[in-house]
């Protein structure tokens, strides 16, 4: 059976300078994700899509060039929008995002609130996975961002809204069955960290 590969970005250069949509992937994070690109389990992808935001499309550039396909992307794969604050210090930005999935039905200082965040990346994925049984091939990878994959995970799995359920750090990724999306396991490193 066929699977769905849910990959989030591995770290990133952190710039306060620079939008946090336009941040790019650390040395780090590009060495990570080129191991996990080289997995034999990733062989049969046959289509590979990313967010709009310049971390995730590099990330999925970077397993898409392996299997010799392009990247589409897609604006609702994005992170949750936290515009309203933008860069937040490390600790600062702990304790909002524990917040934003504490209280998923409110804003917490104007971040997008997490039930809306679930449903537009369940509805994303769920239009991206039909197109994928209407005319793709093999297993299909979608290389976005921690939190609305654990919003996803959450949604799939029949578990309420959660921080307890997110990814331990940056570059992790999860599986389900197509087309059904049933969840084969949780957060998984894509590789070790040095």
């Amino acid at each position: 059976m066929a699977s769905l590969f849910f990959v989030t970005h591995p770290e990133v250069e952190v710039d306060p300078s620079v939008p946090v949509a336009r941040w790019r992937l650390s040395p780090q994070g590009v060495a990570r994700m080129r191991v996990f690109a080289g997995r034999a389990e990733l062989g049969s992808v046959g289509a590979v899509w990313a967010s709009t935001e310049a971390k995730s499309i590099e990330a999925a550039g970077i397993l898409a060039a392996g299997l010799g396909i392009g990247v589409r992307v897609c604006r609702a794969l994005g992170e949750n929008d936290r515009s309203a604050t933008g860069f937040l210090p490390p600790e600062e930005f702990g304790r909002v995002a524990d917040a934003f999935f504490a209280w998923p039905e409110e804003s917490v200082r104007g971040w997008e609130r997490a039930v809306d965040a679930q449903r537009r990346i369940r509805d994303a994925v769920g239009r991206i996975v039909s197109e994928h049984a209407a005319g793709g091939t093999g297993e299909l990878a979608v290389v976005a961002h921690g939190a609305v994959g654990t919003l996803l995970l959450c949604a799939l799995a029949g578990k309420a809204i959660s921080r307890r359920e997110d990814q331990p750090f940056q570059g992790h990724y999860w599986r389900a069955e197509l087309p059904g999306l049933v969840p084969r396991h949780g957060w998984r490193a894509i590789a070790p960290r040095r």
